[in-house]
């Protein structure tokens, strides 16, 4: 899996992993995401466009994620979700934690009452 990574500025920024988000690629994106949560990163928007499978590794990577953007006020975003990550974060509910966007833009200039 490769992971690309734009920042729209120092607290707004939106990833793009590419391809699978299994067991061994989840701990890659958890590490990104929190990373990006270190360096004072309040909005990540995923970008799940390129992701054509996700299993609850990758899904664990998302919850670590906002987890570590929720201590610093922060928020997760994801947006256009291919058919079968979709599929799981539904089973999961996990599509009533996260806000899915249709896309990026519309993740990224979602009012945020916490971001400056």
């Amino acid at each position: 899996m490769e992971i690309a990574i734009s920042k729209s500025d120092s607290v707004k920024a939106t990833i793009t992993p590419r391809g699978r988000v299994d067991a061994d690629s989840g701990p890659q994106l958890k590490l990104v995401l929190q990373d990006l949560a270190a360096e004072g990163v309040l909005l990540i928007v995923v970008d799940l466009q390129e992701v054509d499978f996700m299993d609850s590794s990758g899904l664990s990577a998302l919850v670590s994620g906002l987890r570590a953007l929720r201590e610093r006020d922060g928020s997760l975003h994801l947006c256009r979700p291919q058919p079968q990550p979709l599929t799981a974060l539904k089973l999961t509910m996990l599509d009533r934690v996260f806000p899915i966007f249709a896309t990026p833009e519309e993740a990224l200039d979602f009012d945020q009452p916490s971001l400056p």
